[in-house]
């Protein structure tokens, strides 16, 4: 079952069931992976979904962050609820260890030898690490990598 089935089938048991904050927050996320769809004119692919989620997960973080500054709980409360209905479509987490061990065999797999060739290096990683790894770590660590 590909992750967009089982998004739907969620939002159907969640209306069957009554949960009305949850239906809600699938939907937004139904609703964003459809005008993808529409914006690229294509099927999504499982990886492209995580893309997607990904993206909104980021959108949720900061709208907790601008609210929490603005003193509005209410408002962050629901968004860390959106959150944490977001996260649970996303792939197992890598650890520390496992994203080390990935960003240096995609340096050697790509032959690079010094900062100039951050973009190649991240570039291959992207599709390896999408979803998995905070992509900010990621950088920081093939930045030092690379430096030395």
């Amino acid at each position: 079952m590909s992750l967009k089935a089982r998004i739907n089938d969620d939002v159907k048991a969640a209306m069957r069931g009554g949960d009305a904050r949850r239906r809600d927050a699938l939907r937004l996320l139904l609703a964003a992976l459809k005008q993808r769809e529409v914006d690229e004119r294509k099927e999504l692919t499982d990886a492209e979904v995580v893309a997607v989620i990904d993206k909104l997960i980021k959108q949720r973080r900061e709208a907790i962050a601008q609210f929490e500054k603005g003193g509005r709980q209410d408002l962050a409360q629901n968004e860390q609820y959106e959150l944490s209905v977001l996260q649970a479509y996303m792939p197992q987490v890598l650890s520390d260890a496992e994203i080390e061990v990935a960003v240096g065999e995609t340096i050697a797999a790509t032959g690079a030898k010094a900062p100039s060739y951050m973009g190649k290096v991240m570039g291959a990683l992207k599709g390896k690490l999408a979803g998995r790894a905070d992509m900010s770590k990621v950088s920081a660590l093939v930045k030092t990598k690379l430096s030395s």
